[in-house]
């Protein structure tokens, strides 16, 4: 039976690799953005001027719930026996991409932080967009610890 998303990356001695791989995998995705991403690179930036450690901190809170999130597409990709999760992803982007989305939402709407807060509203709208277009590379980055 295949590993569960949980056990492959919730794992104590895995997790801290995967807040780093997350926090890369998220300046990768900014740094490879052009103009129309500037209110994206604002909010990052306003978030990790404004509130340090913050960032590091909710990546940690968010990935139990972005686990969660991916299992049930885990599990099917592996049942399929398909070849690349970052594939699988992209094959259901808008589908992906809110499943995502509802565990920042969700965070965001439990923040006390408003300058977290105001910036997350400011980006959210494209948020989905710019998700699914980091799909391929979350895929392969989570398929790395299976």
């Amino acid at each position: 039976m295949t590993a569960t998303l949980q056990e492959l990356l919730l794992a104590p001695d895995v997790h801290p690799r995967v807040v780093t791989d997350c926090q890369n995998l998220v300046e990768q995705e900014l740094s490879a953005k052009g103009i129309s991403a500037t209110p994206l690179k604002v909010a990052y930036k306003a978030v990790t001027a404004f509130a340090p450690g913050y960032y590091q901190q909710a990546i940690e809170a968010m990935l139990p719930g972005i686990v969660s999130q991916l299992e049930p597409f885990w599990a099917d990709f592996s049942a399929s026996g398909g070849a690349e999760f970052g594939d699988y992803l992209a094959k259901r982007p808008t589908e992906v991409s809110e499943a995502l989305l509802a565990v920042t939402d969700h965070m965001a709407g439990e923040s006390q932080r408003a300058t977290v807060v105001k910036a997350y509203k400011a980006v959210r709208s494209g948020a989905g967009k710019n998700i699914e277009a980091a799909l391929p590379n979350l895929g392969a980055m989570i398929q790395r610890y299976a």
